[in-house]
């Protein structure tokens, strides 16, 4: 194997991203949990959710972001915490490609509610956390809780 492909799929360089994803997740969360009518206002702007179900994203979604990202840091059932986040990573990023389409100037709410508009810069950000995730998914093996505790377990049970 190549040393460039050693390098990108070694397991320290998907813990890192790990660790840096599940911040940035857990630092965008914190700010929608604590300002959940904003986010709502900004759900709406994105003219693709019903408005019935609205409130119910804008309370309901920080919560997923929060304890999937929180699960990343842990390293607890990191390959269904890191699809969930992936999963919203291109829910996010088709909401702004259908909203750039349109030539909507809405802000992204992805951290605050008062940002820049959207953008092909926008875009390209969430491809490239996505494909951080990714990584994550097919080659972080570092510090993951739950095989910790499966190894405990094996060697405890008869």
């Amino acid at each position: 194997m190549s040393p460039v492909l050693r390098l990108l799929s070694h397991p320290l360089l998907a813990l890192a991203l790990r660790l840096y994803i599940g911040g940035l997740f857990v630092y965008a969360a914190m700010y929608k949990i604590n300002y959940a009518a904003e986010f709502a206002a900004t759900i709406a702007s994105y003219r693709i959710v019903p408005w019935w179900g609205v409130n119910l994203l804008a309370v309901f979604m920080p919560w997923l972001e929060l304890v999937a990202a929180v699960m990343l840091l842990a390293g607890f059932r990191l390959k269904a915490a890191a699809a969930v986040i992936a999963g919203l990573l291109v829910v996010f990023t088709v909401g702004i490609l259908v909203n750039l389409l349109r030539g909507s100037e809405i802000s992204c709410g992805c951290f605050h509610t008062l940002e820049d508009a959207i953008s092909w810069w926008t875009v390209l950000r969430d491809l490239a956390w996505l494909a951080m995730i990714l990584h994550v998914f097919f080659f972080d093996r570092l510090l993951q809780v739950d095989r910790a505790l499966m190894r405990d377990l094996k060697e405890i049970a008869p």
